[in-house]
């Protein structure tokens, strides 16, 4: 391998030759290595000195930027040059590329902006797609579109699929060969050591002390796994507040929103002559770095992962367990060069628990980018492409809509000249619209917009404050390498999008309400609010009376802190949320003035005639209202209009107060009763029967009962008379007649009493008597000319339970003479016969003599 001649052997490289001899001959190879193994830096270094590569390009695809910087740092160090020249790098913030670069480290989202702008990938002899076990929505879309150029356009394209933990054989066989090549790893024995965890014990301050326990008990630096960036922090200074009782040590956050220059801090290797270091960090370090000189690992066994709401339009992070892969790479760092020791912070059992791999992100995330790239690939059906995970149709068909609204994509879901404007802005499809509308407005209004998209892109900028306009006021003064380049990419951003406007300015791009829309003379706040309500119309959010409590536009609550200023206005819009679906917290809003909000979205307000039902009055109430979307504005109240729509409400307010709440007769609870039981258990006797089950009854209930309830309009008003024409209207009198004839609704027992049948509780149909009452009875009783057997619930003559039984003639035969026995003490007035089956039935105790 030209130039690293006096690099270390490593263990990829005894496989070296199987991959040359593979790829001599094939168009596609799964390499399978364990972390450590090599397979980053050295593989890309023999593929540009192969036949085949000729004087062309090999790209490298890495899921984060820390490790696409990393790999080409670490390549170029084994060259001895610097990045840009042999090797280069493609990130954002990052681009050290020259005439003379072989090899380009792209992260995947660069990767799919590359294939999507030059189909053809001209230059490129091999796409490596490194640590693919990460599933990364962009890796997998950048999988399926090369996948369909090596097919279309390029059979001499090489593709590479490098992981340590996937599933080899099930990737292979998406790929044309078929080949795997397996490397071994090298690690080291490493002791794991399960130390649980207590619920009521933070977990920063539990961290911190298996921290100081490695600390004091083995060699070397420790690495700590964390689920995310506050969990990390705080770690981090709980430990750091301890320093001064223990040995000096470094201590070092490692996140993907940290400065490249803190990052690299953190990863750089040590000096034998310098302090331990303290690693915590997410599972940015599980298997795309190598970090030297760690033989400790402290395992939180949590994973922080994007979940979509498509019922809300929302993403939001959710900490989940890690899965055994990921926790034995995890355990793998501390392995590397030497013994090391692995503490977890679970039990042992727990382990067999953990899911075999992490969930693919194509499964849970937001698809809108996604949906808006297969377009420009000219996809709009996810099966036209081989994917290792098909998109969700939900999901897929939400992000569909969304961008139709946006006028993105036509009804056929073909890209529009909008959506090519989108689509040349790497930024979500949500916040290019907003900065293209900013275009149209003046370059005061667009460097808003892209320093806005910088903030939300770009975790921390700006500081913590929830109001977006202290963010950009925030932004405006830090300064760093970081920040300013964030800068001049936001300056970039607004280049572009002026480009793009002016190309086509004649583009239709706003619906009504935006066409109104003027910047003159709005304070920078009001520019601020402006551009989030384009790029977020669903969130707009309204007071719900009470400080932090408010409700958006699409329907979902969602929470200020009280002590926050925002807590206590009107109205706001909302950029950035975090949290679970059903009460998310606001990372980053901006206060709207009710008269701007009436002039951005006055086109989609509605004035309209409502009822709704009052829980309290258990009653319809009629009210005008002004309302935009989910957010009722204004109201008052207004009579009631009797009608269709009125009836209906009605009805679905009395099944949602419960079936209890309404007012059925005994007769009419048991016909229910008896059908729900036939359709439940014998549905081929009562074929033609409606379904009569509450869920059933609920979901139809604007068909079955809303058309008798003309002119009502409280919960009580609705009687047992008005069910039972309701009843009428689903149940014939024939289907009645078939119900009595299977089920009765009384059972007649030898005595001559007739007994109700209880078709709805436990063991039904089932009837309680008393045991005398069946004296003489040789056969069980039953229903559905004997299809049906009646769950026979004996009584004592106190009418206590004394048996249950499905089987009256094995009774008699068997436990009757225990409990006659019994029963002849308890109750010697009453006849108890050595025979019952002989004896004649009767309800009361022998006559006195």
């Amino acid at each position: 391998m030209t130039g690293v001649s006096d690099a270390l052997k490593l263990p990829i490289d005894d496989v070296v030759d199987d991959v040359r001899t593979v790829l001599m001959h094939e168009p596609s190879l799964v390499i399978v290595a364990p972390p450590g193994a090599g397979k980053t830096t050295r593989l890309p270094l023999v593929c540009i000195n192969e036949p085949w590569c000729a004087d062309r390009k090999i790209v490298l695809v890495e899921p984060r930027r820390l490790a696409a910087r990393a790999a080409a740092e670490r390549m170029a160090d084994m060259l001895g040059e610097r990045v840009g020249e042999t090797i280069g790098v493609r990130a954002r913030m990052d681009t050290r590329v020259g005439p003379g670069t072989r090899v380009e480290v792209v992260t995947d989202g660069v990767f799919t902006r590359m294939i999507l702008d030059d189909p053809t990938l001209e230059g490129v002899a091999a796409v490596i797609f490194d640590e693919f076990h990460e599933r990364a929505l962009e890796a997998d879309f950048g999988l399926a579109l090369a996948l369909d150029v090596q097919a279309g356009l390029r059979e001499d394209l090489k593709l590479i699929v490098m992981s340590a933990t996937l599933d080899g054989a099930r990737i292979a066989g998406k790929l044309p060969s078929g080949r795997v090549v397996e490397s071994a790893g090298r690690s080291f024995p490493v002791e794991t050591i399960y130390v649980g965890r207590r619920r009521e014990r933070r977990l920063d301050e539990h961290v911190a002390a298996i921290v100081f326990r490695a600390l004091d008990h083995h060699d070397g630096d420790v690495l700590v796994f964390l689920p995310g960036q506050r969990d990390i922090e705080r770690a981090c200074d709980v430990i750091s507040d301890r320093l001064s009782e223990r040995e000096a040590f470094d201590v070092f956050p490692l996140y993907g929103g940290l400065p490249f220059a803190d990052q690299k801090r953190a990863i750089s290797p040590r000096p034998e002559s310098a302090r331990r270091r303290v690693i915590v960090s997410t599972a940015i370090a599980e298997s795309s770095l190598t970090i030297e000189g760690v033989r400790v690992v402290v395992d939180a066994g949590r994973s922080r992962v994007p979940r979509y709401d498509a019922s809300c339009g929302l993403s939001r992070l959710e900490t989940v367990r890690a899965s055994r892969a990921s926790a034995d790479q995890r355990r793998g760092r501390a392995g590397r060069t030497a013994p090391g020791v692995c503490y977890r912070l679970w039990d042992e059992p727990e382990t067999r628990a953990l899911p075999a791999f992490d969930d693919p992100e194509i499964l849970s995330t937001d698809l809108t980018g996604l949906v808006l790239d297969c377009a420009e690939w000219g996809v709009t059906d996810p099966e036209q492409l081989s994917w290792l995970d098909r998109p969700p149709a939900g999901l897929w068909q939400v992000a569909r809509d969304e961008l139709i609204r946006a006028g993105a994509l036509d009804a056929a879901g073909l890209m529009t000249e909008v959506g090519r404007q989108i689509r040349q802005l790497p930024m979500p499809a949500r916040l290019a619209r907003m900065v293209l509308f900013a275009a149209r407005h003046g370059r005061k209004v667009l460097q808003i917009a892209t320093d806005l998209v910088a903030i939300l892109v770009e975790r921390g900028v700006g500081g913590g404050s929830l109001d977006a306009s202290q963010r950009i006021h925030a932004f405006a003064a830090q300064h760093g390498t970081r920040i300013n380049g964030l800068r001049r990419l936001s300056m970039g951003w607004a280049k572009e999008a002026e480009r793009l406007v002016a190309k086509s300015a004649d583009t239709e791009f706003y619906d009504d309400g935006l066409r109104a829309v003027s910047f003159d003379g709005l304070s920078t706040k009001s520019i601020i609010a402006t551009l989030f309500a384009v790029a977020f119309p669903d969130r707009i959010a309204m007071t719900r009376g009470r400080a932090g409590q408010f409700l958006m536009a699409n329907g979902r609550a969602v929470l200020v802190p009280e002590s926050d200023a925002l807590a206590r206005v009107d109205f706001m819009v909302v950029a950035d949320l975090q949290g679970q679906a059903k009460s998310p917290r606001v990372l980053l809003a901006m206060p709207i003035e009710r008269e701007l909000l009436d002039q951005i979205a006055g086109a989609r307000m509605e004035r309209c005639r409502e009822v709704r039902f009052d829980t309290g009055a258990k009653a319809l109430v009629g009210r005008n209202v002004l309302r935009l979307d989910a957010l009722v504005l204004e109201e008052q109240a207004a009579p009631i209009q009797h009608g269709p729509d009125v009836q209906a409400a009605l009805a679905r307010a009395a099944t949602t107060s419960g079936f209890d709440a309404l007012r059925w007769s005994t007769s009419q609870k048991q016909l229910l009763a008896r059908v729900a039981f036939l359709k439940r258990t014998n549905a081929s006797i009562c074929d033609g029967f409606p379904d009569l089950a509450e869920e059933h009854l609920a979901e139809t209930v604007e068909t079955w009962l809303a058309p008798y309830l003309a002119g009502l309009t409280r919960l009580s008003e609705i009687s047992s008379d008005v069910l039972g024409q309701a009843l009428d209207g689903l149940l014939t009198w024939q289907d009645r007649q078939r119900v009595d004839a299977i089920l009765p609704t009384h059972y007649e027992a030898p005595t001559g009493s007739r007994l109700p049948i209880d078709y709805d509780g436990e063991g039904a149909p089932a009837i309680a008597l008393r045991v005398q009452e069946l004296f003489g009875l040789t056969s069980h009783p039953t229903l559905a000319n004997g299809r049906i057997p009646i769950t026979l619930k004996l009584l004592s003559p106190a009418r206590r339970p004394i048996q249950i039984t499905h089987d009256l003639p094995g009774f008699w035969s068997g436990a009757w003479a225990d409990v006659k026995a019994e029963m002849k003490g308890r109750y010697p007035k009453h006849v108890w016969p050595d025979d019952p089956a002989a004896a004649s039935a009767t309800a009361r105790a022998k006559p006195r003599k």
